[in-house]
């Protein structure tokens, strides 16, 4: 009996060196990916789970570079302080903001790109910008974030912009609807989806900006530019080898 006690105790420890060992040298390290909700590029469907083009795609380069993904929504404000201390390893987002300059390492491929644009009824004379901004009611959707140039031109005293603020894209081209603004300024993916799901027709705009999509990988985080450089040649690869890698 004693001896086989011994023995089964020696296996149990050996299964647990084992296990301790081959979680320490894990194939496929664990990427804690934010986003926030922006679709159809990324945002959390009725059941709590991470969905989008952009989400789908993280998840395929990150698995054929050897990661593993763990996705997770954040207000924008959050997303950015966990990109500042390395707490978000990864973000699919736009490159170039201010505040993240000093905290982040960039992907060298771009993933696609948005169009920021400023959407009027067709009973509104083509704005000249911007001026016939003074004094106008503009619509934003919460909790999205601009470049400076946009900050600055909705802030601008001289101008006077009335912001009006929603929580989704469908709210926003209902307000501009019914004339609780005179303007709306969002992106055109999301306000083509919910133009199409209202049976709305299409909206007069002027276009603002076109901005490229890329990995914004946390430079605190451990790893952070073998993870950047893995990522740009997991897209590369499958992109040789025909994989349609688009989005919206």
């Amino acid at each position: 009996m004693p001896r086989f006690l011994c023995l089964a105790l020696a296996a149990v420890l050996h299964c647990a060196a084992s296990h301790a060992a081959t979680a320490a040298n894990d194939p496929q390290p664990l990427v804690h990916v934010g986003y926030y909700e922006f679709p159809p590029y990324s945002y959390t469907d009725k059941r709590g789970q991470p969905r989008g083009a952009i989400l789908n795609l993280s998840r395929r380069l990150l698995e054929h570079a050897g990661y593993r993904a763990e996705l997770r929504s954040y207000p924008s404000a959050r997303l950015y302080n966990g990109l500042q201390d390395g707490s978000v390893q990864l973000w699919p987002g736009a490159p170039g903001k201010a505040d993240l300059r000093e905290h982040t390492l960039e992907a060298r491929t771009s993933l696609g790109e948005i169009v920021l644009n400023l959407y009027f009824r067709r009973d509104t004379l083509l704005p000249r910008l911007p001026e016939d901004l003074k004094n106008r009611g503009m619509i934003l959707i919460t909790g999205y974030s601009y470049w400076q140039p946009i900050r600055e031109l909705l802030d601008d005293p001289q101008l006077g912009i009335q912001q009006h603020r929603t929580a989704t894209h469908t709210a926003a081209l209902e307000m501009l609807q019914r004339k609780r603004g005179d303007f709306l300024l969002d992106y055109q993916t999301p306000v083509e989806q919910a133009r199409r799901r209202l049976g709305m027709a299409e909206l007069p705009f002027v276009q603002l900006q076109r901005i490229p999509l890329k990995f914004i990988v946390s430079s605190h985080a451990p790893g952070a530019e073998k993870l950047r450089d893995d990522l740009d040649r997991a897209y590369q690869e499958l992109q040789a080898t025909g994989v349609d890698l688009s989005l919206p």
